[in-house]
């Protein structure tokens, strides 16, 4: 259900939708009529057609505006789309995909421009800061928000009234809201959790041999301690009797590949203090960094020490590796995005319904920022991850044409059907994907669907989680944390001096965008995280 705040921000985005098809200089696209839909109503869709790397799940294209049957009468033909995404596979490749069917369907030309990256950030924003119209749609990571609202068109309010739009949980309409405006359109819903091998670690006899040689009983870890003296313990062995050694972990540690977010999932529960309200990176009246306090400090040193349990090579690992590398069977556990899980899970998997998933591990105590001492206590804080996101240029001369293209990507026949791919990076962000007869639908054991959707439906209630950073600058911030997890991690430095520098770099860059302006916007992510 949704609050007070959204049928705000409903009213809100009514008003601008009645100016949104005429705000650039070129004058708003006239659209032809409606012609006679290509798809009968509740027809099966699958993504067959494609190529053989796409299973043969059909799903039931769902009555409504966004539908293949719907969105099948609109004539668009004659008119260019131009779309910059991330590169191949992880949003890239469903952004292709759907192009290609919105052409077939529409009649329009849909240009797709797929960067790594490292590049996205600078491709979308310095032709938007310099008035360029290079494109319409873009796909880019939704922390990015407060480099990028002021050029976004609002949704419009008959794409946030859509049944699709109303099941995105109020985590994810957050995250796409800046200053009381929906601007980003939802296409994925991401969090950090963890994924366990249960073939390993729920075995009698691996149990017995874990309790004779640690006194300790193995299960799933409930603490970032017990995670690293269970891959400790596996670490090296062969546990699939395939006469290749399996490894404890697998982390994303490659600096410029989003190992800031793996960093702060360890130090969730060390700095997330459920008494503290008011800001977790900064303090707010100040607006000092605290990114260089103790209990950041207690999460790089593990991280640092958790390197003995990965696999060779698993200090540069990227997002793709940390996939495969759990996802095939090598490690036993992670902890990053959804889809290191669905790889698992993939119907060729040689681990498939041996998994489970489980709230990141927490900490036995969690540093006070009031007190400035470490509280005894035990404490647990999910962490919800920037996730994909997408949005229309305000500059885009058809917002129609946009919009729509948007609203098919997400439509439930291909949401459905794209979350079953564990390579295209779309993960749960509506309720509905909560539901785990779905999951059991694909192929999945009662159990790991259950265990699965009951850690990500839990996220959303937390009083006490984690929110990325979402400020202007938030590039600069995060690649600042990246350098300095990547000198620890290389040895290079200590863990306390290479945050104090980390710390020295986020203060010059707030000092360069202007301190209030950091703060202004700062104040959305903590109420995020306060869950006020």
């Amino acid at each position: 259900m949704r609050n007070r705040s959204y049928k705000v921000v409903v009213a809100a985005a009514a008003l601008v939708a009645l100016t949104a098809t005429g705000c650039t200089a070129q004058g708003p696209v006239k659209n032809k009529p409606d012609r006679p839909a290509l798809f009968k109503p509740g027809e099966e869709i699958s993504y067959k057609k494609y190529g053989k790397d796409y299973p043969a799940t059909k799903v039931k294209d769902v009555p409504g505006p966004c539908s293949y049957e719907s969105i099948s009468r609109k004539d668009y033909s004659g008119q260019t789309l131009k779309i910059i995404s991330h590169a191949v596979p992880v949003i890239g490749e469903p952004t292709r995909l759907h192009a290609r069917q919105f052409e077939e369907i529409t009649g329009a030309k849909v240009e797709v421009i797929n960067v790594p990256f490292g590049e996205l950030h600078q491709k979308i924003l310095t032709p938007l800061q310099a008035g360029q119209q290079a494109y319409d749609v873009m796909f880019y990571p939704s922390l990015w928000i407060g480099d990028m609202a002021p050029y976004l068109s609002p949704v419009p309010n008959k794409y946030l009234n859509t049944p699709g739009m109303m099941d995105v949980t109020k985590a994810y309409m957050d995250v796409a809201t800046w200053n009381g405006r929906v601007v980003q359109y939802p296409v994925d819903g991401d969090r950090h959790y963890l994924k366990v091998r249960t073939d390993v670690l729920e075995d009698p006899k691996r149990q017995a041999a874990y309790k004779a040689a640690t006194g300790k009983d193995l299960r799933t870890p409930k603490t970032w301690a017990e995670y690293q003296e269970v891959a400790a313990f596996f670490s090296g062995k062969d546990v699939d009797g395939d006469g290749k050694p399996n490894f404890g972990s697998a982390e994303v540690t490659k600096r410029d590949d989003l190992t800031f977010s793996a960093f702060i999932s360890r130090a969730a529960p060390y700095v997330k203090h459920p008494d503290h309200k008011g800001g977790l990176f900064f303090d707010l009246e100040t607006m000092k960094p605290q990114i260089n306090t103790p209990g950041f400090v207690r999460a790089l040193d593990d991280m640092v020490k958790a390197k003995s349990t990965w696999a060779p090579g698993g200090a540069n690992y990227g997002l793709g590796d940390e996939i495969f590398s759990f996802g095939g069977g090598q490690t036993l556990m992670s902890y990053s995005w959804d889809d290191a899980f669905i790889q698992a899970q993939s119907p060729d998997s040689r681990i498939r319904n041996r998994v489970k998933a489980a709230e990141l591990p927490g900490s036995d105590e969690v540093y006070n920022l009031t007190k400035k001492a470490w509280d005894k206590k035990p404490n647990q804080a999910p962490y919800f991850t920037w996730g994909w996101t997408s949005a229309v240029a305000k500059a885009a001369r058809n917002q129609n044409l946009a919009f729509d293209y948007l609203c098919f990507f997400s439509n439930e026949a291909n949401t459905a059907l794209d979350l079953t791919i564990g390579r295209f990076g779309v993960n749960p962000y509506r309720n509905a994907h909560f539901d785990a007869a779905f999951w059991e639908k694909q192929g999945w054991d009662k159990a790991v669907a259950e265990s699965y959707v009951k850690t990500l439906s839990g996220m959303e209630k937390s009083p006490n989680r984690v929110f990325d950073l979402r400020v202007p600058g938030v590039n600069g911030y995060m690649s600042a944390l990246a350098n300095g997890v990547a000198a620890a991690l290389a040895g290079q430095k200590a863990p306390q001096q290479a945050l104090d520098e980390v710390a020295k770099e986020w203060a010059k860059i707030t000092e360069q965008i202007g301190e209030d302006k950091v703060r202004s916007a700062y104040q959305n992510v903590a109420a995020l995280e306060d869950n006020s």
